[in-house]
């Protein structure tokens, strides 16, 4: 610590609550505001304490929103047929940069771990089986991480909607990224690119 103010101490402690900052980018971050930027600090924390008390999970999709409904589940052009369900809101800011999926989300906030007590209530999976239950629904599009507990918590999820007949279940593809060499590709990647490699049409060729 700075020894020098409990305030100052006190900030730079209160910094390193964010994930990757220790107490050296802490205290840049705090002397930065102090010496150089006391507007942006005040515009900071005003904003910060508006989110922390106003920001809540949508009722539809449960991402992050400060009204009932987000933006995306209101939004009329786009596909409510169609699910996307994530791990995290960092997945939706992912896909939404790509402009290839105009469908809505459901966001788990994580994945199943009985080792750290989350099961299918913490990921308001009720709540998603009933949307895939609507008529409303055409498609669940399973877009988990391509780990342990993402395919795990996968895999539980399309045992409870696979009966639903009126429900398509798709996963997202996995394979070599587009401008990867084979030569640096890990093993588990191309045994999901072959796993799952498609019929070529003439004009892909």
């Amino acid at each position: 610590m700075s020894r020098v103010s409990p305030l100052v101490d006190s900030l730079i402690e209160a910094f390193q609550c964010l994930p990757g900052v220790g107490p050296k980018s802490a205290q840049r971050m705090t002397l930065h505001l102090l010496e150089r930027n006391k507007n942006a600090g005040l515009v900071l924390a005003e904003t910060l304490s508006l989110a922390l008390e106003n920001v809540d999970k949508c009722s539809s999709c449960r991402i992050f929103t400060e009204t009932e409904l987000c933006q995306i589940c209101t939004n009329e052009k786009r596909n409510k047929s169609q699910i996307c369900v994530v791990e995290s809101v960092s997945d939706v800011f992912a896909i939404e940069q790509s402009n290839e999926f105009n469908g809505t989300y459901f966001i788990l906030h994580g994945h199943l771990s009985p080792i750290d007590d989350i099961g299918p209530e913490e990921l308001g999976l009720e709540k998603l089986f009933l949307r895939a239950k609507s008529q409303d629904t055409s498609e669940i599009i399973l877009a988990t991480n391509s780990t342990l507990e993402g395919e795990t918590t996968s895999h539980f999820i399309y045992d409870n909607i696979k009966d639903i007949e009126s429900l398509k279940v798709t996963k997202l593809a996995r394979g070599v990224p587009l401008g990867g060499e084979l030569e640096y590709v890990d093993r588990g990647t191309i045994m999901h690119a072959f796993s799952g490699r498609q019929t070529l049409k003439p004009t892909e060729l």
